[in-house]
């Protein structure tokens, strides 16, 4: 039973196999008091609550892999619960047809409802034709104080089922909205680096232009490199640009080397290794053809900060253990790969910090690239993250 709450993946299995017990042993109880208490014979109105509408209850709450929606399947169970108190009040058998797993089933429910369910009119409706189905069993009881007492327990019930709900969602509407501004501030980061990088840009064609002027008159033959040059330059500003479409940008920054990618992440990795005196030093592994070849200004930059941020976790989750950080390129795509030899003790806790925020920071940036990125264990017990970039055309000549 998978509940999709806004916890950690541990947090939400300890949840799920804690209600699947609880409704186990409810639907056991259900069996008990039917076979021991129930005085024979026994009316069909009293085992259609432990072997229907009960178990069809419980089996609406798990997974949201469904052909049918979360709201479809509460509002099914809930009409089969109203139905079956309806028929109990014209039924002539004595006892109660009181069904402890399709209460439950229908609390929980609501509780689901009001977490997962985006749509305020379709949350409201549901949760009321359930918490309607659920007030509407105490009238099984057949009598005046069962029907005062039941109505009571459901009250409560209820109510701290509501609660709960409206925590829970309010829970997963803080964590929307952190996720939201943690994309909107990673915008803000890239549109600041290509800031840097495409002022950088034109400044180099003004300067080149300057001198074409200069030495038009005294050696023409220096003029067409020139022009070549503002040519290639200006192509990169324009590729560069493009990204920056619906990015704003801040003001306070600091500015970043453009073309120097190798000795950028070899400073950081030194220092990521200082940082460790007690463990390994991490390697810095580059192919043949990352040396051999230069990259657009922001995809050295987004590079550069998926490399930082991974380091960054691995001295927070896993201090000790080895770490690689390795590029590769091809002609159409560079690969920023950083590995760590520890992947049990992250599993639970992405890249990016015990929230996940750093990695959709990660995942925001290298994607509004048109980059691929993943982090997670690798079938080797590995926790890896893996960048894959675009190489634009600005990629064609050397390394400079």
């Amino acid at each position: 039973m998978d509940w999709k709450l806004p916890f950690l993946p541990g947090i939400r299995r300890v949840v799920s196999a804690a209600a699947v017990v609880a409704l186990a042993l409810l639907w056991a109880a259900d069996i008990l008091v039917l076979l021991l208490v129930t005085e024979p014979p026994i009316a069909p109105t009293s085992w259609l609550p432990v072997f229907v509408t009960g178990p069809l209850a419980a089996l609406a709450l798990p997974g949201t892999h469904r052909p049918l929606p979360l709201p479809v399947r509460a509002v099914g169970a809930a009409a089969m619960s109203f139905t079956l108190s309806c028929v109990c009040l014209f039924v002539p058998v004595s006892g109660t047809d009181f069904g402890y797993l399709e209460m439950f089933a229908l609390l929980f429910l609501i509780i689901r409802t009001l977490a997962q369910v985006h749509r305020t009119r379709a949350m409201a409706w549901t949760v009321a034709a359930l918490a309607v189905s659920m007030l509407m069993q105490t009238l099984r009881t057949r009598t005046l104080d069962g029907f005062v007492g039941g109505s009571y327990m459901v009250t409560i019930l209820l109510s701290l089922g509501i609660a709960m709900g409206c925590v829970v969602r309010a829970s997963e509407a803080r964590r929307q909205r952190a996720v939201r501004d943690v994309r909107h501030a990673e915008r803000l980061a890239l549109a600041r680096d290509l800031h840097d990088l495409i002022a950088h840009h034109m400044t180099g064609i003004i300067v080149q232009a300057n001198a074409a002027r200069t030495v038009h008159a005294t050696a023409p033959e220096k003029v067409e490199p020139a022009l070549e040059a503002i040519a290639r330059s200006g192509t990169e500003t324009l590729e560069s640009m493009r990204r920056l479409v619906r990015v704003l940008r801040e003001d306070d920054h600091q500015a970043l080397r453009p073309g120097d990618l190798l000795a950028e992440l070899g400073d950081l990795v030194g220092e990521f290794s200082r940082r460790r005196p007690d463990a390994p030093a991490a390697r810095l592994e580059a192919s043949a053809a990352v040396r051999t070849s230069r990259f657009s200004p922001e995809v050295e930059a987004t590079v550069l900060r998926v490399v930082r941020e991974a380091l960054t976790n691995v001295l927070r989750h896993a201090p000790d253990e080895r770490v690689t950080v390795r590029l590769d390129a091809d002609p159409g795509w560079i690969r920023a790969t950083v590995t760590n030899s520890a992947g049990q003790r992250q599993a639970d806790h992405p890249a990016g910090g015990r929230s996940g925020f750093g990695l959709i920071g990660l995942r925001e940036r290298v994607e509004a690239l048109d980059g691929t990125f993943r982090a997670g264990v690798t079938s080797s017990g590995q926790w890896e993250v893996v960048a894959g970039l675009p190489r634009p055309l600005t990629d064609a000549g050397p390394a400079r």
